[in-house]
């Protein structure tokens, strides 16, 4: 199993999940590089060992289920609980808000693990954490697979990731890629805030 960050980055590469350009993230932000995990996690034995790799890093933590924000942390939320022997479910946006959905239930035993596959801000991470202690549940961590808050994002639980990367970000308004004119996209998954 790859261990090193250099092998993760690498694996990034391989899969051609390593972007270069002029993006808009989902939180709003922009950067000149993205990490776009669809297309590692788009191989399952790729998956599977990222999975295998994330639950090592949390199985002290006793999860009893899974939690992921949809769309960009099923795969991996799924691989992690497969790792772990638990259930992995979802949340997904209904009318903008992040919520339970499809049968999947949280209860007051449950020890709830937060899988996502980037963590820039945090954002979706404590959203998706909001949703599971509104449901009963008790969480215990989060993880995921690239960490490019550069150790910034605040959140009350243990954290872990595969991949610490900094990556440059920066305010819409104060963008030098905006500035030299450069057209943005938007890769990921979650519409961006107006």
């Amino acid at each position: 199993m790859e261990t090193t960050r250099d092998a993760w980055l690498d694996l990034f590469r391989r899969s051609g999940g390593l972007l270069v350009g002029h993006f808009r993230l989902s939180s709003g932000l922009h950067s000149s590089g993205y990490l776009q995990s669809a297309l590692v996690l788009q191989h399952p034995d790729r998956a599977e060992r990222l999975g295998a790799a994330l639950a090592q890093k949390v199985r002290a933590l006793r999860p009893t289920v899974v939690l992921s924000p949809a769309l960009g942390g099923i795969i991996i939320g799924q691989e992690v609980g497969r790792a772990l022997a638990i259930r992995a479910i979802f949340a997904e946006r209904q009318e903008g808000v992040l919520t339970l959905r499809r049968g999947f239930t949280i209860s007051e035993n449950d020890r709830v693990l937060v899988v996502e596959d980037v963590l820039t801000t945090g954002g979706s991470t404590r959203e998706t954490m909001q949703v599971a202690r509104a449901a009963g549940g008790t969480v215990v961590g989060a993880c995921a697979i690239v960490d490019r808050s550069g150790g910034h994002a605040s959140l009350d639980v243990p954290f872990t990731a595969l991949l610490d990367i900094a990556l440059p970000t920066y305010e819409p308004d104060r963008c030098p890629l905006c500035a030299s004119g450069s057209a943005v996209t938007k890769p990921g998954s979650r519409p961006v805030p107006a």
